[in-house]
């Protein structure tokens, strides 16, 4: 039980399931990348279900203020997640990941996370160097929050995080995107780069707190495991629009159940949600 509910603390945190898009390439000048899907101010709010059963919540948010990392203008993005009511005494989940995130050229200069599950304590920042490709891991001691470790990693340019990537993939164009199309990204994750799969699934209306709203539904190509059941185990709905705001996550898991993460409100947003007038 303790495991699954770690899961679902992951699912929770939201960028640990589909936010590992990211584009990499070997100019080492920062690029400028055009941005029409989201702006500071930015606030979503999300709840977690497991079956009829309220979880948790999560928020998704773009500070109101530019801030400076590596002499570059960023948007700081902040999510937060936990459990709520039984969920939250049999295993409590808080956990806060974000990053700074360069205005122009979509990459991340800082990646943080604050891991509370249950007993267990993780804090961890990240620091990009897009420009000699490296990134500096540092592990925080879990009672002072000072410095306990710090190793370097290489790192291919223009490379994300699990905040940062998924903004980049909402300036993508979909437009011309075909069911079972695959992209294959790069990540920088817990010390570690990866490769990430991503199939192109459907077009649909869903229904949302927000209103019927046309959307695309993507599913991550997952191996074999023991938490998450069967074939499209995890799909994501956003937004078909300009804005391509995640609107729903559901997993099917072992023991569990279906696990959904709906969205409650969109504060803020870039332009008009495709809600689908009746």
């Amino acid at each position: 039980m303790k495991n699954i509910l770690t899961k679902i603390g992951g699912l929770i945190a939201l960028a640990g399931i589909f936010s590992a898009f990211g584009q990499y390439a070997g100019d080492r000048a920062f690029r400028t990348l055009s941005n029409r899907s989201f702006k500071k101010g930015e606030l979503l709010e999300y709840r977690l279900h497991i079956g009829m059963l309220t979880a948790g919540e999560a928020t998704m948010s773009i500070l109101p203020d530019i801030e400076r990392r590596n002499g570059r203008p960023c948007y700081r993005i902040d999510v937060y997640g936990k459990t709520t009511g039984l969920a939250d005494f049999l295993y409590s989940v808080k956990d806060n990941w974000g990053t700074y995130y360069d205005t122009a050229s979509l990459v991340p200069h800082q990646f943080y996370r604050n891991i509370q599950e249950g007993r267990y304590r993780k804090y961890e920042v990240v620091d990009f160097d897009h420009q000699n490709e490296k990134a500096k891991v540092t592990t925080l001691d879990k009672h002072t929050f000072k410095p306990k470790e710090t190793k370097m990693y290489d790192i291919p340019s223009n490379i994300q995080d699990l905040v940062s990537g998924y903004y980049y993939i909402r300036t993508l164009d979909f437009s011309k995107t075909q069911p079972n199309d695959t992209l294959q990204v790069k990540a920088f994750f817990d010390k570690e780069l990866f490769d990430m799969k991503i199939r192109f699934v459907r077009r649909e209306v869903l229904k949302t707190k927000l209103g019927k709203i046309n959307s695309l539904v993507f599913a991550p190509v997952m191996p074999e495991n023991s938490i998450f059941e069967g074939e499209d185990a995890i799909l994501l709905w956003m937004s078909d629009d300009a804005n391509k705001i995640p609107l729903k996550v559901r997993a099917k898991m072992f023991l569990v159940g279906s696990v959904d993460i709906d969205i409650t409100d969109a504060k803020n947003i870039k332009s008009r949600l495709a809600v689908v007038q009746e």
